[in-house]
């Protein structure tokens, strides 16, 4: 995967733990529809349990990003899929 495709992914991956956090979209998908977009757990969790969800998998894709703009065998691993 080149530079360019990790960026975009993150990117596009950023702005929807976005939404979830901070636009709203956690009351939007609070319950039957949490289970497509977030979790298979999420339709037990309050709006405020799936924005704690999302800031935790938000941080840790953040973490995986920037290890994946330094090394190639991170970029090109199958871990994610």
């Amino acid at each position: 995967m080149t530079h360019f495709e990790w960026i975009l992914i993150y990117g596009l991956n950023s702005l929807f733990w976005k939404w979830i956090i901070s636009w709203g979209g956690a009351n939007w998908v609070e319950g039957w529809k949490s289970w497509f977009l977030v979790s298979l757990l999420a339709p037990r969790w309050s709006a405020e349990g799936i924005r704690l969800f999302a800031v935790t998998v938000w941080f840790f894709t953040t973490l995986w990003f920037i290890a994946g703009l330094f090394s190639d065998h991170v970029r090109n691993s199958n871990f994610l899929l």
